[in-house]
């Protein structure tokens, strides 16, 4: 039976999603969108050719035939849908970041656990086969023991709204250094670090723009990030072991390549013709074969990124920002 989807905002992301999520064919239907209008849902649904289309997320919940949920909608909003989805009993897939703080982390996961529902952060990278080779390299002791992580995604978006506005839930680390925290966290076993030391530079409106920060773990392991809206950076993931080192290829969080001692490794996207609006939005599929293969297994969470691990990215991630000086009205 197929996985029956049902989209949450009518955004660029949740279109790119839809259209990976078709390229997989039978096994996923994308029952129904819901949307701030009725007009945004329709044109929506008849772009992408979705039967059902709702002017409220409300409907969307009640919706008996949608089994689980991508949340597509701002930051800000993340708690508010995701939580709606849940207490109707609809399993949830939600765009990162999670949510906007450490508390409402804590609360959507705690609903989500409360009501025995399956609730996973659309961290996309974590299912690309590039991550799961780099992992298979690591674990099998490739490059010996890690020492140092470097992590870097730096776009120039400070132009744009959603990124640079303090009421969208803008800021580098909410909107794109979540990537560089979970890639650390990853080849760091999803550990809890001992200490984070952050710097960075704010804009007019209060979000960092640039943000510098160092994660020491134990055992002697540091990880080094960096995240900017005002520059290009390497966008690379680099593992440095006591015997060699990796390097996960541009771009770092939808990658297609990785280098290590044993030679390269290449996963090219498939080509389905679609445009997409993001880079290798393609790979969203990824995430969305995750999902069904927890709901057919009756997992609760992802065991790529367990709810565990998603506090912790969020914990590290407010550390980050609230030491350059982000403090957002969720805080409050």
């Amino acid at each position: 039976m197929a996985t029956r989807w049902g989209i949450a905002g009518s955004g660029l992301i949740s279109s790119d999603f839809v259209m990976a999520v078709k390229a997989l064919g039978h096994d996923h239907k994308l029952v129904a969108i819901a949307a701030r209008s009725l007009e945004n849902a329709q044109k929506f649904a008849k772009t992408h050719g979705i039967e059902k289309a709702y002017g409220s997320y409300e409907e969307l919940a009640k919706d008996p035939n949608v089994e689980v949920v991508y949340v597509g909608v701002i930051h800000p909003y993340h708690i508010y849908v995701a939580k709606m989805m849940i207490e109707a009993g609809k399993a949830v897939l939600c765009e990162k970041p999670l949510c906007m703080n450490v508390k409402e982390t804590n609360e959507l996961i705690d609903l989500a656990r409360h009501k025995k529902i399956f609730l996973m952060e659309a961290i996309w990278s974590r299912y690309f086969p590039v991550y799961k080779e780099m992992k298979k390299r690591i674990d099998s002791g490739e490059v010996g023991e890690v020492v140092q992580v470097i992590s870097t995604f730096g776009q120039c978006i400070d132009h744009v709204n959603r990124a640079i506005k303090k009421d969208l839930g803008g800021g580098a680390t909410l909107d794109i250094g979540v990537y560089c925290v979970q890639f650390a966290s990853l080849i760091m076993g999803g550990e809890k670090p001992l200490k984070v030391i952050g710097g960075g530079h704010l804009n007019s409106d209060g979000i960092d723009e640039t943000t510098s920060v160092t994660v020491v773990y134990s055992n002697g392991r540091v990880a080094t990030l960096m995240c900017s809206l005002r520059c290009t950076l390497p966008c690379e993931g680099i593992v440095v072991g006591t015997k060699g080192t990796l390097k996960v290829n541009y771009p770092m969080w939808c990658p297609e390549s990785l280098e290590s001692p044993s030679g390269k490794y290449e996963s090219p996207l498939p080509k389905s013709g679609q445009k997409f609006n993001f880079v290798n939005s393609q790979g969203l599929m990824y995430e969305a074969q995750e999902v069904r293969m927890c709901l057919k297994k009756g997992l609760l969470e992802s065991p790529s990124l367990p709810l565990d691990e998603t506090l912790i990215i969020a914990e590290i991630m407010e550390t980050m920002r609230k030491q350059v000086g982000v403090i957002y009205s969720q805080d409050m």
